[in-house]
């Protein structure tokens, strides 16, 4: 992990604990691999566009299981990685894959444009949605579910990188969000995870 990642890892930590929610680091307790986060403050606001276009919110997906996925297309390593995986876990599903969308939400809004995020985003499962905004409404949203992003400037001002967090969400058929799952979770736990949440 570079240092600028350690770094963004570190303020997130630092972010949950005071906000109450140090108990997260704690090893997983019951059927879930992923950390369990239901009751907490995490997540809620949401209102976005898809790559098509389309006005979207949690609400448009109540009846799935959501993954919420922060990133941005120029990521070199854990975003993409981040997706492949996601794409492994809900293939391991066969049948019920329908059942679960996974969002995509830019952190780079600036660059990542509609038709970016629509070559980009299904690449990896032609089911996952790219979500973009303002940059005031993505900030809204990385408030809401509590994850750092912040822009680390470049050789020039169009080779500028994001430091982001890189957890991911899970949120039941309800609208609450129920799971944080850490960067580099494998697909086989994902697929468990997802499971137990597509049958309660």
């Amino acid at each position: 992990m570079s240092p600028a990642l350690r770094l963004a890892a570190a303020l997130v930590a630092a972010s949950l604990a005071v906000a109450g929610c140090d108990r997260l680091f704690s090893p997983a307790k019951g059927p879930f691999t992923g950390i369990d986060v239901t009751g907490g403050t995490m997540g809620g606001a949401l209102q976005l566009t898809d790559h098509d276009g389309r006005a979207r919110s949690l609400t448009d997906f109540r009846g799935k299981v959501v993954v919420v996925v922060f990133g941005f297309t120029h990521c070199p390593d854990v975003c993409p990685t981040t997706l492949a995986d996601m794409a492994k876990a809900v293939r391991k599903l066969g049948d019920r894959e329908r059942e679960v969308q996974v969002l995509f939400v830019t952190v780079d809004p600036k660059r990542d444009t509609a038709d970016l995020l629509r070559q980009y985003v299904p690449a990896f499962h032609p089911g996952f949605l790219g979500l973009r905004g303002t940059e005031a409404e993505v900030t809204t949203v990385t408030k809401a579910f509590h994850v750092y992003a912040s822009q680390r400037p470049g050789k020039t001002p169009d080779t500028y990188s994001v430091d982001h967090s890189a957890q991911s969400f899970v949120i039941d058929r309800e609208g609450r969000t129920r799971l944080l799952l850490p960067p580099a979770t494998p697909p086989e736990a994902i697929a468990s995870d997802l499971r137990v949440l597509l049958n309660s």
